[in-house]
């Protein structure tokens, strides 16, 4: 029997997915880290991107998060994200158009809050797009 980790990713909306998986990718601040059954426990925050839940029988479920923080325990995965989605689920069109806002925004500002926002909006936008 292959070893695996129960996976939960909710947000304010709920719970979007709970599940045993034999592998977790996710977006941390420092870089991207994967999680494999037994990982050391950890407490870290989360950019803005995919989450990649690999399920027995190499099955992939990626989901798009707008940021969050994740816990791992030897035995769970617990990712609290600000916003989630299932990647299938995301609308392309929509994020071409968030995407062309946001760099509209950017060239646009002058104020170092207000670029901030649109620069934070043109990565959420990105990487919603990778996600698709």
């Amino acid at each position: 029997m292959a070893h695996t980790i129960h996976v939960d990713i909710v947000s304010a909306a709920g719970q979007i997915f709970a599940g045993e998986a034999s592998m977790v990718f996710a977006p941390a601040s420092e870089g991207e880290i994967g999680i494999a059954p037994r990982h050391a426990p950890l407490l870290t925050m989360l950019k803005a991107g995919e989450v990649r839940v690999q399920t027995e029988g190499a099955d992939e479920q990626s989901f798009f998060i707008g940021g969050g923080a994740l816990e791992v325990q030897p035995n769970a995965v617990t990712v609290l994200a600000d916003t989630a989605v299932r990647a299938k689920d995301l609308d392309e069109a929509a994020a071409l158009e968030a995407r062309r806002r946001a760099e509209d925004a950017v060239r646009e500002k002058t104020d170092k809050i207000e670029l901030a926002e649109a620069q934070a909006e043109l990565l959420r936008a990105v990487a919603q797009l990778r996600a698709i």
